[in-house]
């Protein structure tokens, strides 16, 4: 593994708002050498990131993406293929709970096809053609990591309580797809760390529906979370690809 101070390229998937703007503002504040790519996928919901770019246009470039149609995965590739030819930190932000139409589903009689299909799409195949599209800027001998927010609920180990179909198991696909990438990245860019990491509940637009029931302390900031998670991103090693981590560092069950 090769070592050597190097600007660090660093991709940030869905970064208009909560997590993946909090690792952009965290981010670009801490690394000294960096290149930070940040996506989008509509200008009038990310004019926070938009200011950002302003004050940090030296290091911040914004490029739109719609990450469930892989034409654009693919077009994002081959834009920053003109720029660079190593990425040494991936985090894929973008996830779906509840939408206008969609809610997660609390018995059987909820489900729908439809549905269904958009929690798959957005949660689980995304990830998977990011892994795709995005394997050649890891063949490089400099340690680097491709993550995903992921969710404890997707544990099936873990599921006690039911309901939340589409989301559980589009969650859990996803930790299959990214086990499944972490075997293949092995063989073909061997320093490249493929991990879940579950956030803990935090004071996003995804889970304010559902934070009634959560104890204050169990509430997490953008800001507490990002540096929680920065914090097991920072002390990964080879030896923890194909893991799924929770926020406190712990590792959960598949």
């Amino acid at each position: 593994m090769n070592t050597e101070k190097i600007d660090k390229n660093i991709l940030i998937i869905g970064a208009s708002r909560g997590i993946g703007l909090g690792f952009v503002k965290i981010l670009i504040e801490r690394e000294e050498r960096v290149n930070i790519y940040a996506t989008y996928r509509q200008k009038e919901t990310a004019q926070e990131l938009f200011k950002l770019q302003i004050q940090y246009s030296h290091s911040l470039t914004l490029l739109q993406l719609d990450i469930i149609e892989e034409e654009q995965i693919s077009n994002l590739a081959k834009q920053l293929k003109q720029e660079i030819s190593e990425l040494h930190l991936v985090i894929n932000c973008v996830g779906i709970l509840h939408e206008d139409n969609i809610n997660p589903e609390k018995s059987l009689r909820h489900i729908n096809t439809e549905n269904l299909l958009t929690y798959f799409q957005v949660n689980s195949i995304a990830s998977v053609l990011l892994a795709k599209h995005l394997l050649p800027f890891f063949r490089h001998s400099h340690q680097s990591i491709f993550a995903a927010i992921s969710a404890k609920v997707g544990s099936i180990e873990d599921n006690y309580l039911g309901g939340w179909y589409g989301y559980r198991a589009s969650k859990a696909a996803l930790n299959m797809f990214l086990k499944t990438i972490s075997i293949e990245y092995k063989r073909t860019c061997p320093h490249t760390i493929v991990v879940a990491l579950h956030p803990g509940t935090t004071d996003t637009n995804l889970s304010k529906p559902f934070q009634k029931n959560v104890p204050l302390e169990k509430l997490f900031s953008v800001e507490r979370t990002v540096k929680q998670l920065l914090t097991i991103i920072d002390n990964l090693t080879e030896n923890d690809t194909g893991q799924f981590f929770s926020w406190d560092g712990n590792c959960l069950p598949w």
